[in-house]
């Protein structure tokens, strides 16, 4: 007697395809499909991608970008934002011999309440002194401080991403010592305000 074949089911048939959409201020751009058999498990999904996929300017495609799924809206995933990150390449390639590195990393709060982690490099032209390092790191502070005090999330984000912050720190620095590079090397949201999506910690599934 001939033993019955079992019939292998195609797991790729039991999956829907869901299109990962950005924030509304970073355009509403599609981040591409993704195949998942429970919509229940998008939730909470990260996402990364380059400034350069969404603006198409390639001078940008050293800017890693993590959204996170939040909410489903029929096969369309809406995103919050997660994190952004300078590729480790790029921030390398920033590094000269005979000048200083100046790292500055905050917790910031801005106006509408979301708390973020903030990390600001800037890199001179020449050898810094320590008391400058220190003039420096407070010129940073205070114009981040400014921003977040008169910012949302989303206008916060925009600047920080695209460059205003660090051209506003770079301006006022340059002023203690002449410098080559400013800018917001990473940022990470820490936690949303009661009552909106916020980041969570998941296991990768499909």
């Amino acid at each position: 007697m001939s033993k019955r074949v079992k019939k292998v089911q195609d797991k790729w048939k039991t999956k829907d395809w869901y299109n990962i959409v950005t924030p509304s201020f970073f355009g509403g751009v599609s981040l591409g499909l993704t195949p998942c058999s429970d919509p229940d498990k998008m939730i909470g999904r990260t996402v990364e991608t380059t400034l350069y996929d969404i603006t198409g300017d390639v001078q940008q495609q050293h800017i890693a970008l993590y959204f996170q799924v939040s909410k489903l809206h029929g096969n369309d995933a809406e995103t919050i934002f997660k994190g952004h990150e300078y590729s480790r390449d790029y921030l390398r390639s920033l590094i000269r011999r005979g000048s200083t590195r100046v790292d500055t990393i905050f917790n910031l709060t801005t106006k509408d309440g979301y708390k973020l982690r903030v990390a600001v490099v800037a890199l001179s032209l020449l050898r810094i002194r320590r008391s400058q390092i220190i003039v420096m790191r407070g010129i940073v502070r205070k114009i981040l401080e400014e921003k977040c005090k008169n910012l949302n999330f989303d206008q916060f984000v925009q600047e920080a991403v695209l460059g205003k912050i660090a051209s506003d720190v770079y301006n006022e620095a340059k002023k203690i010592n002449p410098l080559r590079h400013v800018g917001i090397r990473k940022t990470k949201l820490i936690s949303s305000p009661e009552g909106k999506p916020t980041v969570v910690e998941v296991e990768a599934s499909t």
